[in-house]
Formats: structure tokens, sequence, C-alpha cells
């Protein structure tokens, strides 16, 4: 009796009920999104929020135009309310790969749980808009 209560709650906190990954995105999309987010970090007019911290302050503030997190995030509880947050704010989001992978797609030397777009700078509303419609596209 107590090993089969154990085993549900082990399966509970390590199952896919903890995940904050809600939906898988392609390998194209991804490769889109990483080469979009690398443009927006080299526009100088852009702004970019790094950290978890940082994105949940811009997504309650309304700022935040897209939110990009990173599929490897230990624990998972770290991220588990920045999806709810973007749903209630209408805040498109996706997931890449790593935390790495997101660091260096946004020019910093460090891996990043998650980024949120401000503002895409100049020339880079377009690329923005093609990606968010992608990703509603996936979600429905």
């Amino acid at each position: 009796m107590i090993n089969d209560n154990i085993s549900e709650i082990k399966y509970i906190l390590e199952g896919e009920n903890m995940s904050y990954v809600k939906f898988k995105i392609p390998d194209k999309l991804k490769d889109q999104i990483k080469n979009a987010l690398s443009d927006i970090a080299d526009t100088r007019d852009s702004k970019i929020r790094k950290g978890m911290n940082e994105v949940t302050k811009s997504i309650e503030r309304g700022n935040a135009r897209i939110v990009v997190m990173a599929e490897d995030v230990t624990p998972p509880e770290i991220l588990y309310h920045v999806p709810l947050l973007c749903e209630e704010k209408n805040i498109p989001y996706a997931y890449l790969s790593t935390k790495k992978n997101l660091g260096n797609c946004v020019k910093i030397n460090v891996g990043s749980s998650a980024i949120a777009v401000d503002n895409a700078g100049t020339g880079n509303e377009k690329l923005l808009e093609e990606i968010i419609k992608q990703i509603a596209a996936i979600k429905k």
C-alpha cells in the first residue's frame, strides 16, 4: 500500500503532469526562432529580457511580444508558471532545446532558462510576426 502511494507520487512529480512544455516545436521552426532571435539581438534598438525573473516581470507588465523557454530547465518548477502567465496575458510562447542554445541566440555567453522579446527593433517586426503566426498555427 505504501509502496503504491510512493510510486504514484513519483509518477506525478516526474511524469508529464509537471512539465512546463505544453506543445512540441518542429525542428524547422526552432531553427527559424534561433535565426530570428539572433537577428533581433543584433539590432541596436531591440530589447530582450533574459532569465526567468526578468521574463516574468516583462510578462506581468504586458511588455513581452514573445517568450522563448529552454526545454532542459531543471527543476521544471522554475518555469512552470511562465506558460500559464503567457496564456493569461495572450503572449505567444515557444521552446528551444537547451539553455545554452537559447543563451547563444541572444548573444550571451551563458545559458538562459527563458527570454522575452519586448522590442524587436527596426526592421524585425515582420520576422517576429511570421514566427508568432507559425507558433499560433502549431498550438491549434
